[in-house]
């Protein structure tokens, strides 16, 4: 059973540093600025270098998260059998479940605060009359697979996988 425990705070701590790692990072959207394809300019911008609302919003969220993570290890780490802090077993394992109420509530609010960014800027890629920065974005991860699509309005299917044969044929960089 305290093995267990001690896995099991050895990832809450882990998640806890990811989630510093990731507020604090400046990688949360990477727009590209390339005027011919030799001099290409990447621009990042992470929570911390615009007051946009929704970018407020995704920060308190992110705020919250490692708020109620830093709390939920302590909590953790009072609630294990193999500390001698906390009290009795009953009171431990009533001591461990709120860690894991604590670690669950951390998570939906990083959840939520991920959505909320990636949903805005997923929306300004895709809006036709949002010009300010349509020379484009770079998506890290999972979401990479938006960057090969484009819109076609009124299209079949809304979305239609752009040729990279027609794209990048021999005129394309006359």
């Amino acid at each position: 059973m305290s093995r267990a425990q001690i896995s099991a705070l050895v990832f809450g701590v882990g998640g806890f540093g990811a989630l510093v790692a990731a507020t604090a990072s400046n990688e949360w959207k990477v727009t590209t600025r390339a005027s011919s394809v030799i001099t290409a300019t990447w621009v990042y911008q992470g929570l911390w270098m615009n007051c946009a609302g929704y970018i407020q919003a995704c920060r308190g969220l992110m705020i919250a998260a490692v708020s109620l993570g830093f709390f939920g290890s302590i909590f953790a780490l009072f609630g294990m059998k193999c500390t001698k802090v906390g009290g009795s077993d009953k009171a431990k394992a009533k001591i461990a479940c709120l860690a894991g109420i604590v670690f669950i509530l951390s998570g939906l609010c990083s959840m939520t605060g991920c959505s909320l960014y990636a949903n805005k800027i997923t929306t300004e890629f895709f809006d036709p009359l949002y010009v300010e920065q349509k020379m484009g974005y770079a998506y890290n991860g999972a979401t990479s697979v938006l960057s090969s699509r484009t819109k076609y309005p009124g299209a079949e299917g809304d979305f239609k996988t752009t040729n990279p044969s027609k794209q990048f044929d021999k005129n394309a960089y006359v």
